[in-house]
């Protein structure tokens, strides 16, 4: 009996462990697309009121964070110009499809969307798509005034 627990037990820890990195990885970082990383920085922190990670725009270093999460992913509002390289050039395009698609760059969370969607429409953030509740939460879609949509996500 004690050899059969043994092996159920190796046999449950094997299967458990299957398929898990040795060397997990957490997200550190995500870039948004933006024109004028200053003019983003300043939508971002006043707006929608991220916070300063880091901030440099002799060097187009725009990096905020969210208040609620300061140890959490920080967001790159990355430039696409100046520079006009091939990789910029791609993200132009890149950026203007997903837009003219409607298609949300990235996802935010509040813990009430319904108290964040009014804050935000008092400072004159756009919507595509007001507050709608889903089958997992409930869920809207701005235009952040920098050529990109925004889901935001409130999980039940």
């Amino acid at each position: 009996m004690k050899k059969i627990l043994t092996v159920l037990t190796l046999l449950l820890i094997s299967i458990n462990t299957m398929g898990q990195n040795k060397h997990p990885m957490k997200i550190a970082m995500v870039s948004v697309f933006v024109e004028d990383p200053s003019k983003a920085f300043q939508y971002y922190t006043e707006v929608l009121g991220f916070e300063e990670y880091m901030y440099s725009p002799e060097n187009y270093i725009a990096i905020v964070k969210s208040p609620l999460d300061s140890n959490g992913v920080t967001l790159l509002l990355e430039p696409i110009a100046p520079g006009g390289n091939e990789v910029t050039e791609v993200a132009k395009v890149y950026k203007k499809k997903l837009y003219e698609l409607g298609v949300p760059v990235i996802t935010f969370s509040s813990p009430d969307i319904l108290k964040t969607f009014e804050e935000l429409k008092t400072k004159g953030v756009v919507f595509k798509k007001d507050p709608e509740k889903t089958d997992y939460g409930y869920e809207a879609v701005f235009d952040d005034a920098h050529g990109n949509y925004i889901q935001l996500i409130q999980l039940d």
